[in-house]
């Protein structure tokens, strides 16, 4: 029952005409950036999140425009992904694989519009098993010390490290930078200045805003202008536009399992998106068997892993609300966010700032319900932004990111900054290191080195505290899980393709 009139009380400040508005504005803007390749929600994120803050948005105001423009991303993605073959962010990649196809028979107006279905439910389902969930988790969550942060970030690096396919060692690379960038600055305990190369602009640390913008917007900059993406292979929607009861039927399933899939995938730090539509798509394909047309314009290879990748989005702010650790990359943005408010998330918040937390709850529902509205009539409209012409779009981009990035300190240090940590970013992206993870370790690190030293303060420095709790043992467990099953079962999986 407190679940419920807290919900409410959340509706109460989701629905004034401010937050409204805010809501609208970032789920179309969120819908857009979603749509252009390789953008994804990350940088839409992060390009608006000092804008935010320059115009003094309330914190909770603040929070829902993020939010709005999170999951209008994920809904956004799908459009290109479909259209043009070319996902507008790596979690609309196997949306591509049925999607494509489908726009290639002429139906293209559907599989956009089954997608925007689907995206709703599985935003939908997962929006509720935060209001079930977070609580109880976050009440869980009272029982963590620093010996049981630092073993539960721990975990969040095994989660990325484990989960990222053949990659592991290229993610625990990305980590590792992320954690090193975080030591730069004013070490707060001796008042001794780290790795600042006597540069007073490094005296507090690198921004993070800098690091954000500069790792994804200014290298995905540079990736766009190396790549000349091509709009001449743009495929019109023509015909019918709409799904109709029996496809939506024939989906049914799929899409409610993928979105539980979704969810609890979403939960786990780091998992993200990418690997809940995968998952998903994979598990669909399997139990379609032979009866399936997957890889060919099969409809439930769009519906599964669109509801897969919005529901792991919305689960992503679980971890985020109840523990202080990012779900998502995404969300280890808006974390900054927070930070930039002085407001720390973790399980405290919901008692300190019940109004934040509850408000952003009730605007996913009403986000959704708007996404739902923008996306299936104007199926025919976000077409005619993918024509917009790099040369257009690149310059756009840079001019909203230095903005973005000036207004924090008004110094062109910060600047200078940028474009070399997107440098670096883009040279990284182009061996394959993802930037996920950095962010993560920029984010975790001070709080990791924070709640290490609180940690072995209390017993004058003997590690037996860090495996003392049975919190602590099991998050140490299913790290060590998440590092050596993977690759475990990679093994047994290609041995037995060998036999």
């Amino acid at each position: 029952m407190d679940t419920l009139q807290h919900l409410m009380a959340g509706f109460g400040v989701a629905l004034t005409p401010m937050n409204l508005m805010v809501a609208a504005i970032g789920a179309f803007i969120g819908t857009i950036v979603g749509m252009l390749p390789g953008l994804g929600p990350i940088n839409g994120v992060a390009i608006l999140m000092p804008l935010a803050f320059a115009l003094k948005l309330p914190p909770e105001t603040a929070l829902i425009l993020l939010a709005a423009v999170y999951i209008g991303c994920e809904y956004g993605g799908r459009i290109s992904s479909i259209l043009l073959n070319v996902p507008g962010d790596a979690g609309a990649i196997m949306t591509a694989l049925d999607g494509h196809p489908m726009a290639k028979k002429g139906l293209g107006g559907v599989a956009l519009s089954i997608s925007a279905w689907s995206s709703f439910v599985g935003s939908m389902v997962a929006t509720l098993g935060i209001v079930l969930f977070a609580p109880l988790l976050a009440r869980w969550a009272l029982a963590f010390g620093p010996a049981e942060y630092f073993a539960l970030m721990c975990f969040a690096f095994a989660c990325i490290a484990g989960l990222m396919g053949d990659a592991p060692m290229k993610a625990a690379l990305a980590a590792i930078i992320g954690l090193s960038l975080s030591t730069i600055g004013l070490d707060s305990n001796s008042g001794v200045y780290r790795f600042t190369g006597d540069n007073v602009h490094l005296s507090d640390g690198i921004q993070f805003i800098v690091v954000v913008i500069g790792v994804f917007s200014v290298s995905e900059v540079l990736l766009m202008l190396e790549q000349h993406h091509s709009n001449a292979g743009l495929i019109r929607v023509t015909g019918r536009t709409l799904f109709n009861l029996q496809e939506m039927a024939h989906t049914g399933w799929a899409t409610l399992r993928s979105s539980v899939v979704g969810f609890v995938v979403g939960v786990l730090p780091g998992a993200g998106a990418t690997i809940a539509s995968a998952m998903t798509y994979s598990m669909e394909k399997r139990l379609a068997g032979s009866s399936g047309t997957f890889g060919d314009g099969d409809i439930r290879g769009v519906a599964a892993p669109e509801a897969a990748n919005n529901a792991s989005a919305a689960g992503s702010f679980v971890p985020m609300l109840t523990l202080g650790v990012p779900g998502s990359g995404t969300t280890a943005v808006m974390v900054g966010a927070l930070s930039l408010y002085n407001i720390t998330p973790g399980p405290a918040l919901f008692t300190q700032q019940p109004a934040l937390v509850w408000g952003l709850i009730a605007s996913l529902f009403i986000g959704n319900v708007m996404l739902l509205l923008i996306n299936i009539p104007l199926v025919g409209v976000f077409t005619k932004v993918l024509q917009v012409p790099n040369w257009m779009l690149v310059p756009g981009i840079v001019a909203i990111s230095t903005v973005g990035v000036y207004s924090v300190h008004a110094t062109t240090f910060d600047l200078m900054l940028m474009a070399g940590l997107g440098i670096v970013g883009y040279l990284l992206r182009k061996q394959g290191v993802p930037m996920a993870p950095l962010i993560l370790g920029f984010v975790l690190g001070d709080l990791m080195e924070q709640n290490l030293r609180r940690a072995l303060s209390i017993t004058n420095g003997e590690l037996g505290i860090l495996v003392e709790s049975s919190i602590s043992i099991g998050l140490w467990i299913g790290a060590a899980t998440m590092l050596l099953l993977p690759p475990l079962l990679r093994r047994l999986s290609q041995g037995g393709a060998k036999r």
